[in-house]
């Protein structure tokens, strides 16, 4: 076992202590999973840009947008450390080079793999995208469903978010930006 997942596991067994019996058979092996879990889920945080992206950028004459819509995330609000499910969709017009397309889902994944606020979520995934492909035209929407809010606190169930990050000509040109949210079907 990891020296980290043993940290890990030993915090969670004194969290479980507090609210359960740790030797009850259905939570006995809990701390152990609950570890390997955040690690995974907070797996973003060794990940790198250039890791993720792995050289897959194409050269590309392309000028018009290019747009991934529906891009699942889940990540944990760094508030309350309940997630938050949601989709992603990311545009840019090209500059020369296009990204593999898969790509664009990792580089969600990577940033949604940490602990997060949506806001700061969609903004890095623009960042990253500008900082890829070089392109200065990108727009982000993440629309998602925050658990802090519907099994804590208010408790509203059909809530929803939406954030956006709009550079370039995203945020300067309205027909630009009107491209990108009918292409959306918005």
């Amino acid at each position: 076992m990891s020296e980290d997942i043993a940290r890990l596991e030993a915090a969670y067994r004194e969290i479980i202590s507090e609210v359960d019996d740790i030797t009850r058979p259905g939570v006995v092996d809990t701390p152990k999973r609950a570890a390997v879990a955040m690690r995974f889920l907070t797996r973003g945080y060794q990940q790198t840009l250039d890791e993720v992206v792995n050289g897959a950028l194409f050269p590309s004459d392309n000028k018009e947008m290019i747009v991934v819509q529906d891009i699942e995330l889940y990540s944990l609000c760094e508030h309350h450390m309940l997630p938050f499910i949601g989709r992603a969709h990311v545009g840019y017009i090209p500059n020369g080079q296009v990204l593999g397309l898969s790509k664009v889902a990792r580089i969600v994944d990577m940033f949604a793999r940490r602990l997060q606020i949506q806001e700061e979520l969609t903004f890095q995934v623009a960042k990253a995208i500008t900082e890829v492909t070089g392109a200065s035209d990108v727009g982000v929407i993440i629309e998602a469903q925050h658990l802090c809010m519907m099994m804590r606190g208010v408790e509203k169930q059909n809530s929803r978010m939406k954030s956006s990050a709009m550079l370039g000509a995203f945020q300067d040109n309205p027909s630009t930006r009107m491209e990108f949210l009918n292409l959306l079907g918005r």
